[in-house]
């Protein structure tokens, strides 16, 4: 008896350290945790998310809101207080949010300012997925459920047996208003409260209907509180509104819908719901995230990596959120957050290219394309009411990061299959901003007078993160040169474009082996600290940003003296200590402080410019590398839990990196063909191509220990090549990996199996 109890101890032991199993995935939204990401605060991101309720890339999310009332950080895993659950379209804290409002449950006294009726709560007593969210509010004994659709949501509250049961609708501070309908139990009102990025008609217009009569009603404007009072205008307005239930668990729903252009419209947003029940709206909407997230099919994992895997997919699939609605005949039209205008058409908005360019947007082409195709053309339409292509929008044009990466989205967008939009205006967008700089830093190209002149962007004209942009500009224009081949422009034009893609040589400073910045004169600016943050860089420094030459590492192994010497330098990132000089931000970012910890060296995963580089081994000749840090990052920054990532989310970006990387390949150079091979995380994997095709990869005797590609299989035929082609993915294709405990030096080291390079091609 005792052998029995000692083996099912051990087998306990063994399950809780490996993990059971999972072989196949039948309701991949049953493995979603939106709350993964959640433990952030200011000083230390471990994703800096929300539990964004809501449909596939909606127009409204909602959330509970444990913040305050303009708290970027509305929601935190270790609050103990929900305020309310707002309405937001919060792309992420360092954003903040626009057009927002909240609803919230109270009993006893009529409470309505954000401190007094908050309620104590706990995870043991919530529930967050998708499409359903449901918490008890200790303090109100009210146990409040959400379901979203693209516009609207249906609330449900059960409350106690009581005469004193309210419901809040707070509409914010920052210009509001507020009407209540007691003969229709509807109330209209709006929020024009916004972080930046709106023309000054901007509102977002909500309209609730209640099912059953108001039992009273008061209006509050600032800190007042007002009976029999229906209506309000001012900078701080709501509602409050009573009802008396008889028994314990009496329901009370709401349904709520809101729009960027009229009351009326948000009227019609609400047709969203119609008759149709709680119950029934909630299993549309789980329909739809598995429909969604069942493009991609994994199987022979751990069940935590299941739930990362698909907890990192759903936040794929939030940004860029729709910014359209249907009018009364159907047709698709929006609110421009450019010109104020309301005009035909597509539009998305919340994110930002600096971040998402990288891979989020090529994960949509190569799964989703249908969706990126309709946000082509928003960025057609965002083009003709803006004068220029976003770079960060939320919801127009914000002033902030660097780069003109819009050349990236929109040429890999059309270099990968994606047609049926007006790509010749996009062309001319892309033209635009590469040669002028924009109403914004952030727009268009600052600096671009210099970069045009002398190839690169000075350190010493007061363009800060200089040495970054310049990069970025000489990758953004190599992205121009391969669409304008695609396009057949004129010869002279395609050159040009060549001839700056290869800018990013002017700032090797052979004396480091790294990207410095460099002053007018030509000469590199002094003094340097490679460990210097900020400054000439963008949240990195020099050994993050030396490897943003996404299209040409051939070139940069020539310029660091071969592929010995490349290699070598790429280990130097994970073997050095991780140091910082914080000085030109005058304190620990976030950003530093997240690489710091993190315990591999100056490889700071919680940020983006240096994501890729543990893919870039391939074009040295060592793969067997990258397949070791691939898994290494996958199994150490990324959890399925609220401290779950190494830093900021950004929009997809983060979670993009891991969904490619655990099936085995990753983008590093948008804007050409190819994906480059790292090491595949499960057992089995599907990816299913709207065209019905699939691609199919398949690694059976994948293991914790078995992480190196010993041999490769694709269409059957042994495959030497470190990347795959987009075109051979795309007619379907069966991948299959042999996977070892030691890596197979003899693989992939011919000089025919390494990636695209630009110094390469016509080689």
């Amino acid at each position: 008896m005792k052998r029995i109890i000692l083996l099912f101890s051990m087998y306990l032991v063994t399950s809780t350290l490996c993990g059971q199993e999972v072989k196949t995935v039948s309701n991949p939204v049953d493995y979603v945790s939106t709350l993964v990401g959640t433990l952030s605060k200011h000083s230390l991101s471990t994703g800096n998310t929300y539990p964004a309720i809501a449909r596939p890339w909606g127009m409204n999310f909602w959330s509970p809101q444990t913040g305050k009332m303009g708290d970027g950080w509305m929601y935190t895993y270790d609050a103990d207080k929900i305020r309310g659950f707002k309405q937001t379209h919060q792309p992420s804290p360092w954003m903040n949010d626009y057009g927002q409002f909240a609803i919230m449950p109270v009993t006893g006294a009529a409470r309505f300012k954000e401190d007094d009726r908050a309620s104590w709560f706990s995870h043991k007593a919530e529930v967050a997925t998708p499409y359903y969210y449901s918490v008890y509010l200790a303090d109100h004994d009210v146990t409040t459920e959400i379901v979203p659709t693209e516009r609207a949501a249906r609330f449900r509250m059960s409350f106690p047996k009581t005469d004193s049961a309210y419901v809040v609708i707070d509409a914010f501070d920052k210009g509001s208003y507020i009407k209540v309908i007691p003969n229709e139990n509807k109330i209209i009102g709006y929020s024009t409260k916004n972080s930046g990025g709106v023309p000054e008609n901007f509102k977002n217009y909500f309209v609730m209907e209640f099912d059953r009569d108001f039992d009273g009603v008061a209006v509050f404007n600032g800190e007042t509180l007002r009976s029999g009072i229906l209506e309000s205008t001012g900078e701080h307005v709501g509602a409050l509104i009573h009802f008396k239930t008889s028994k314990a668990g009496e329901q009370i729903n709401i349904k709520v819908a809101s729009s960027f252009i009229s009351h009326e419209q948000a009227t019609l947003n609400l047709k969203e719901i119609g008759n149709k029940s709680f119950e029934t709206l909630k299993q549309e909407g789980k329909d739809v995230w598995n429909e969604a997230l069942s493009r991609v099919e994994v199987g022979g994992g751990s069940i935590d990596q299941v739930r990362t895997f698909y907890s990192n997919l759903y936040r794929t699939l939030l940004f860029p959120r729709m910014f359209f609605e249907y009018d009364a005949n159907g047709k698709v039209v929006h609110y421009s957050p450019y010109n104020g205008k309301v005009l035909p058409g597509y539009m998305f908005t919340d994110t930002g290219f600096w971040d998402t360019f990288r891979c989020l947007f090529p994960f949509l082409n190569l799964v989703y394309p249908e969706m990126n195709t309709k946000m082509q053309e928003g960025l057609v339409n965002a083009y003709k009411e803006s004068g220029w292509l976003p770079e960060w929008a939320s919801p127009g044009l914000r002033n902030v990061m660097v780069g003109n990466n819009s050349a990236s989205v929109v040429a890999d967008a059309y270099i990968k299959g994606l047609r049926g939009y007006d790509i010749e205006t996009l062309y001319e967008a892309l033209l635009h901003g590469a040669n002028h700089a924009g109403p914004l830093t952030a727009v268009g190209r600052a600096g671009a007078d210099f970069y045009n002149k002398l190839g690169y962007v000075p350190y010493d004209v007061n363009i800060n993160e200089n040495a970054a942009r310049t990069l970025e500009y000489a990758y953004d224009d190599f992205a121009i040169y391969q669409l304008a081949k695609k396009l057949n422009k004129p010869k002279k034009e395609i050159e040009l474009y060549k001839k700056r893609s290869l800018n990013y040589k002017k700032l090797f400073d052979p004396e480091t082996g790294l990207m410095r910045g460099k002053n007018q004169d030509g000469n590199f600016q002094k003094p340097f600290n490679p460990f210097k943050w900020g400054d000439a860089f963008t949240e990195g420094n020099s050994w993050h940003y030396t490897w943003s030459v996404f299209h040409d590492i051939q070139g940069l192994i020539d310029l660091m003296g071969g592929k010995e010497a490349f290699a070598n330098k790429l280990d130097s990132v994970f073997t050095l200590p991780p140091i910082y000089d914080d000085s030109y931000y005058g304190q620990v970012i976030h950003e530093i402080r997240e690489m710091q910890i993190a315990n591999m060296g100056q490889y700071a995963h919680g940020n983006q410019p240096i994501q890729h580089m543990i893919y870039l081994y391939n074009y040295a000749n060592e793969p067997w590398k990258t397949q070791y840090w691939v898994r290494e990052t996958m199994n150490r920054m990324y959890l399925p839990t609220p401290d779950g990532y190494c830093g900021d989310e950004d929009n997809g970006q983060t979670s993009a990196w891991y969904v490619f990387s655990a099936l085995g390949f990753y983008p590093v150079a948008p804007a050409t063909d190819q994906y480059v091979i790292g090491a595949p995380l499960f057992k089995h994997a599907k990816i299913k191509l709207p065209t019905g095709k699939e691609i199919s990869l398949d690694a059976p005797n994948n293991s914790l220990d078995n992480r190196f590609i010993a041999k490769l299989l694709l269409n059957g035929k042994a495959y030497t090549k470190n990347f795959f082609s987009h075109e051979e993915l795309v007619k379907g294709a069966t991948i299959q990996f042999e996977m070892g405990s030691q890596p197979n030096k003899t693989r992939g080291v011919g000089n025919e199996d390494v990636p695209y390079s630009l110094s390469r091609e016509g080689k």
